[in-house]
């Protein structure tokens, strides 16, 4: 009997640790995975294959331990980077549809999607896309203490209900019981701020300006066309150095998710809408927190 006992805690122990050493091995290969299907999008250009690459990784992160926390951030990467993809391949009108399929409910999506979601209907002149979704999600009890609540809130107010025109709403979501919880004094003076002006450019100018182009945007715009193109060598040059000093390291992967979305949401973004600066501003705020954080204890390159 006590052979036996030995012999079946010895059979447990070896597929305990086989069990292990596949999750091990498949959690290395859905990384390798969102590093493939990152420089098919950033270096490549290939937008259909770096879309197949996040189909491919997220079905293989399914079959991971559902409470391993870092699956949940890989999974974030491949969505965000399966969805700037549908963008490039001007299939955005399936871009949240496609989250659903992985998240099932709306108001299961991390507040990172939804706040890329938000902006990429508003870019495309879509915001009521996203408008039910995005009012479901921030009334969910769930949603409130994730970090970046309040600024998918803010992006609502922004990028939803004031291209939309509806003041009143804009007004009632700032100053009712749901603004006054989620917003500071300061940070609801300066919405209501957004809001009257907006209401005064209505009343000067009756054509909504989200619908008709504007003359003088097509003279400004190539001036700004070499900036984006350098700011994508830029990354470019970046990611194929990290791939020659080994990319498999925790600083240099969260740097390159960093300037991923860096450039999707700062090129992505509607610089024609005064308001769009704040969020620059807290995004750079927030990578350089982020370096702060990663590489203090380096010694600056001198």
């Amino acid at each position: 009997l006590k052979t036996s006992s030995y012999l079946v805690k010895n059979i447990l122990c070896f597929c305990s640790e086989h069990r292990n050493t596949l999750i091990v091995h498949r959690s290395v290969e859905t990384h390798y995975m969102l590093d493939s299907a990152a420089e098919l999008m950033m270096v490549q250009g290939d937008f259909q294959g770096a879309f197949d690459a996040c189909n491919a990784g997220l079905e293989n992160l399914g079959r991971l331990e559902p409470e391993d926390s870092r699956s949940e951030e890989i999974k974030i990467g491949f969505c965000i980077l399966g969805i700037q993809a549908l963008a490039e391949l001007n299939q955005w009108r399936g871009a949240f549809s496609w989250v659903l399929q992985h998240y099932g409910q709306q108001e299961n999506v991390p507040a990172k999607i939804m706040q890329l979601c938000i902006l990429l209907y508003s870019k495309v002149k879509q915001p009521a896309v996203m408008q039910q979704a995005t009012l479901a999600w921030l009334h969910n009890p769930q949603n409130v203490r994730a970090a970046g609540f309040r600024l998918v809130a803010e992006l609502y107010l922004l990028h939803i209900l004031l291209p939309l025109g509806q003041l009143d709403e804009a007004r009632e979501f700032v100053s009712g019981d749901f603004g006054r919880s989620t917003f500071t004094e300061e940070q609801r003076q300066k919405a209501l701020d957004v809001v009257e002006e907006k209401s005064r450019q209505n009343q000067e100018d009756p054509i909504n300006p989200e619908e008709t182009p504007d003359p003088g945007a097509g003279q400004s715009q190539p001036d700004s066309r070499p900036l984006l193109h350098k700011v994508e060598a830029v990354f470019r040059t970046f990611y194929r150095k990290c791939l020659r000093t080994g990319s498999n390291s925790s600083p240099l992967q969260k740097l390159l998710l960093a300037a991923i979305l860096l450039y999707m949401l700062l090129f992505r973004l509607d610089s024609a809408f005064p308001s769009s600066y704040m969020w620059i501003v807290k995004l750079l705020q927030l990578i350089k927190q982020t370096w702060r954080a990663k590489f203090t204890s380096y010694r600056p390159l001198v």
